[in-house]
């Protein structure tokens, strides 16, 4: 199992936000890049990257800090924030980001993820963000009107390899992981799915690998590394 260190990016700052809301956001760095070569130093294998602006926007931008990021590491980075259409997808990818992450797009354009993963295959990923299991668009603000087991059954048939599931009420808040919607949405559609929002302590790490077999094979660290509930290290070697 893989532990992803988050890094989301509002007007070039590193930040937080609670639940999606900007009103409450943390700024925890102005200079991402090297946030990302700690969480390297600190034996992180993948990056998870999120542009606050761009989700908003509908498109990218924080790309000159995103360059910096990726000229800053080593280790692969996945990308998500604003990519919609096919155009921005090969652009990012042309950047050197190993992954592309479609979040509003996936639900309101299924189109658009059909034909990304048969251009791109496992280098697409979609974001499912889910708000009592229906999942939400732009930036969380609206109900995207389909259950995140019914999108996730047919992004399945599209052959999209990789979900990244967030429990919006969780993120941010330090409450623990949805473990139970999040094995549920495993076994439903089959896909291999990267855990996100409300992740605490190693407990949460220990209580995802157990699941690792139902198809969990990773999870997205945010606030609690940035605060100091969960240290990066031994959240890395919990999960091996």
């Amino acid at each position: 199992m893989i532990i992803f260190p988050a890094i989301d990016l509002h007007d070039g700052k590193c930040v937080r936000l609670l639940r999606g809301d900007f009103a409450q956001e943390t700024i925890y760095s102005s200079a991402p890049e090297e946030v990302a070569l700690r969480w390297e130093r600190e034996g992180a294998e993948y990056l998870h990257v999120v542009d606050l602006d761009g989700a908003l926007a509908g498109k990218p931008k924080n790309t000159e800090v995103i360059k910096k990021i990726l000229s800053n590491v080593q280790i692969p980075i996945e990308l998500g924030g604003g990519i919609r259409t096919l155009e921005t997808i090969e652009n990012t990818l042309a950047l050197g980001v190993t992954r592309v992450i479609l979040g509003s797009a996936a639900v309101q354009n299924r189109d658009l993820v059909k034909e990304a993963c048969r251009l791109y295959g496992d280098r697409i990923a979609v974001g499912i963000d889910a708000k009592d299991g229906i999942a939400a668009v732009d930036g969380w603000g609206i109900s995207g009107g389909i259950s995140a087991v019914d999108l996730a059954k047919e992004l399945a048939s599209y052959g999209l390899k990789t979900i990244i599931y967030t429990d919006i009420a969780r993120d941010g808040t330090l409450s623990g992981v949805n473990i139970e919607a999040t094995t549920k949405l495993a076994a439903a559609s089959g896909i291999d799915i990267i855990a996100s929002g409300g992740v605490k302590s190693l407990e949460d790490i220990h209580a995802l690998k157990v699941r690792e077999e139902d198809g969990i094979i990773g999870v997205i660290a945010g606030k609690s590394i940035y605060e100091g509930t969960l240290s990066l290290p031994e959240a890395i070697a919990a999960a091996r």
